[in-house]
């Protein structure tokens, strides 16, 4: 990655989406230093580096704010969201010949300029805190008609030490069967990545699509941050 981005080796990318790939989710090693991790919590009062605030409880999303970052993004999240995404879009388009659907780019300015294409123009990196009480509830974060299916989720503060509770959790709907739930507890500065909305799974006939949906876990006490990079641009 950029030296701005993590001082950190290049995780093992074939190792994580493998895992992905079998798993539905996969932890990255960290992705932050802790020192980038208190920079980009320190960012959240920072009216200027955002374009919007959601108020969850205003939308019945659940208990917490998000905010999503502004174009240009601050360097941090655009170098961030620059090199996760060649990695991430080779188990894409394997995903996409495996569901008969087009593939994706395989660079990040393509896809941007394909989102454009398709009026998606405002970019979806966001900063997500949680209070005491703080949760969201299962969802897709799909913002057009253009969606890349995979999206990263960085730990910015320490579980147990600046907040407990507050999972992540996954809800996989297999088709004729019961859902099945799966929980990650990604340390500070890890990553999480997971799909968007689906993913394929070998069946009796082939490779079928298997929805997915994301949320959080009530926090118990303290403030959870969270880095959120989505890739495809919103409407």
């Amino acid at each position: 990655m950029p030296n701005n981005a993590t001082a950190l080796p290049d995780p093992d990318w074939s190792a994580i989406t493998d895992r992905v790939d079998t798993a539905g989710f996969a932890l990255t090693p960290p992705l932050l230093t802790p020192a980038q991790c208190a920079e980009v919590i320190g960012m959240f009062e920072r009216d200027e580096v955002f374009r919007s605030t959601v108020v969850m409880a205003r939308h019945a999303y659940g208990e917490g704010v998000y905010r999503y970052f502004a174009d240009p993004l601050v360097p941090i999240v655009a170098d961030l969201r620059a090199t996760l995404y060649p990695p991430l879009a080779e188990l894409a388009n394997d995903w996409a010949r495996k569901l008969g659907d087009p593939t994706y780019p395989t660079s990040l300015p393509e896809l941007v300029a394909a989102c454009a294409a398709q009026g998606q123009h405002r970019p979806t990196p966001l900063l997500l805190r949680y209070g005491p009480g703080g949760y969201n509830c299962l969802h897709q974060d799909i913002y057009g008609d253009l969606t890349f299916p995979l999206q990263v989720a960085i730990m910015l503060s320490t579980p147990d030490e600046d907040f407990t509770g507050g999972e992540s959790v996954f809800v996989e709907n297999r088709p004729r069967q019961q859902s099945r739930a799966m929980v990650a507890r990604p340390g500070l500065g890890q990553g999480l990545v997971f799909p968007v909305r689906d993913r394929p799974v070998v069946g009796a006939r082939g490779h079928r699509r298997v929805a997915m949906r994301h949320g959080v876990s009530a926090v118990h006490s303290g403030r959870r941050h969270v880095l959120g990079i989505i890739f495809h641009n919103a409407r």
